[in-house]
């Protein structure tokens, strides 16, 4: 879609970020991995988080990388989604009760529903947004090193090279998030002379 002769508003490649192909069946861990779809540290919170956050920022650069942040996120919601469809693809009902997955059945179907793993819906209650740009970045910072430290925790959860594969993406990202935030708050303290950030 162009906006104001060729400047793009938004461009959607019908892909994932990163492949996914995961071929084992793998109710367990798809209970687990919706925690990084709907759960207080996964990438809709993340996605939604950002997105909010980047109107108080104070200048174009930081509104930007938070507008690039916040959408990356948003594909990573992607990314996960597909991930857990392919975990529990030709899934019975017996199976899914077996997994625990019977009270998400009866509400949902095979249908995706943002939840934690503990089944505790989506609450916009999970992203922080002060207005001050300060601790706004810092919490950014801190969300980044809790999605890692669960992605971490999910590859300890699963011998799935093609799992394992995708945490491992997704992960790193989660690294390089932590460092653009970082980055861009050293630079606010310099640039707005703040003493107590």
């Amino acid at each position: 879609m162009a906006m104001g002769g060729d400047q793009i508003m938004w461009k959607y490649e019908k892909t994932t970020q990163y492949p996914i192909n995961i071929k084992r069946k793998d109710l367990r861990l798809a209970k687990y991995l919706v925690t990084q779809y709907g759960g207080s540290n996964g990438e809709l919170a993340a996605a939604f988080r950002y997105l909010n956050q980047r109107y108080t920022m104070p200048d174009e650069k930081g509104r930007a990388l938070l507008t690039d942040i916040g959408t990356e996120e948003l594909a990573h919601v992607e990314m996960i989604s597909t991930m857990i469809y392919q975990l529990m693809k030709g899934a019975s009902i017996e199976e899914l009760k077996k997994a625990g997955l019977d009270a998400h059945y009866a509400e949902h179907g095979y249908g995706l529903y943002p939840t934690d793993a503990n089944g505790v819906p989506f609450t916009v209650a999970y992203f922080a947004t002060t207005g001050d740009f300060m601790a706004d970045l810092s919490e950014d910072m801190a969300a980044e090193q809790k999605a890692r430290a669960v992605y971490e925790n999910l590859i300890d959860l699963t011998d799935d090279p093609d799992v394992i594969d995708v945490l491992l993406y997704l992960r790193q990202r989660e690294i390089v998030h932590f460092t653009r935030f970082s980055e861009l708050y050293h630079e606010y303290r310099k640039k707005y002379k703040i003493k107590n950030a």
